[in-house]
């Protein structure tokens, strides 16, 4: 039996990952293909936001595919090998904190898959200030140059600047996600030869919250304005009482759009250095 073929879809907090497997798992490429999904948190929020669910999705819910094959990993990866039939092609979701290095050498690791590269989201609008950022640029950085492939997304049109910037720190001919089947770039890469990654990796402040709460719509957005500094990242469902919202903050950017949820279920989470699940709290519930 031939090796599963496995991509590793890394990108920092917000980068558009979750949006890129709802695409490519719509793409008529004619293959069958099976996600692990892992988020930050306990509550595994990715999971509902990915349209393919049940038998098409493994979910993990204790932290981010970060350093090694954890136990819950490892047992995903197990089931989906014994699966008959077996998927064509796995992608394993890494957590916007991970390090897709150490996740690529725990795949390398397992003589029945097959490591068929890494994939990193780079998030045009807020790359700049990532990389500005003394804390996590380290991290940033180091998921870009361990890409086997580096995508662009939230442009149409990449800055010529930004991408003379991206390859200067080691990035393989970036490109913007754009239009293009998705499975042609994907499943066509050339990985490089992997060795032993170790990156700076700041601390990182979570939160999550669960209710059946139901928001006023217009404090709903007094209170996404009115978030803290160290928030970067926040993700989930808010009930209202003019119907539930899917809400995305990453950095300065909020999006809010209709959505169908019977509970208001987020995650949360920023630099420990800057911010504590205690404030997070401290502002929800204010």
């Amino acid at each position: 039996m031939t090796n599963l073929p496995v991509t590793i879809l890394s990108g920092y907090l917000g980068a558009g990952k979750t949006t890129l497997i709802n695409r490519l798992l719509a793409e008529d490429h004619g293959l069958h293909l099976m996600v692990i999904v892992n988020d930050f948190g306990a509550i595994n929020i990715d999971t509902a936001l990915i349209d393919a669910r049940g038998e098409d999705s493994v979910a993990l819910t204790n932290g981010c595919v970060c350093c090694t094959m954890g136990p819950d990993l490892s047992m995903a990866l197990t089931q989906v090998l014994e699966r008959n039939p077996r998927p064509d092609h796995l992608i394993i979701e890494a957590s916007g904190i991970a390090d897709p290095a150490a996740v690529a050498n725990a795949v390398l690791a397992e003589p029945d898959l097959g490591y068929a590269g890494i994939v990193t989201l780079v998030d045009a609008q807020n790359i700049a200030g990532l990389l500005a950022d003394d804390l996590v640029a380290p991290q940033v950085t180091q998921q870009i140059t361990a890409a086997d492939l580096v995508m662009l997304t939230k442009t149409d049109v990449p800055d010529p600047e930004m991408i003379e910037r991206l390859t200067r720190i080691g990035a393989r001919a970036p490109t913007a996600v754009g239009d293009a089947a998705l499975s042609n770039l994907l499943f066509d890469i050339v990985p490089l030869p992997r060795g032993r990654s170790i990156a700076p990796h700041p601390a990182y402040a979570s939160w999550q919250h669960d209710s059946d709460l139901v928001l006023d719509r217009a404090a709903m957005g007094d209170k996404l304005a009115s978030r803290p500094d160290g928030l970067y990242r926040l993700k989930g469902f808010i009930r209202t009482g003019d119907g539930s919202y899917e809400v995305h903050v990453v950095g300065r950017h909020v999006h809010a759009r209709r959505a169908q949820a019977d509970r208001t279920s987020l995650v949360a989470l920023g630099p420990a250095d800057r911010i504590t699940r205690a404030d997070i709290q401290t502002w929800w519930e204010s």
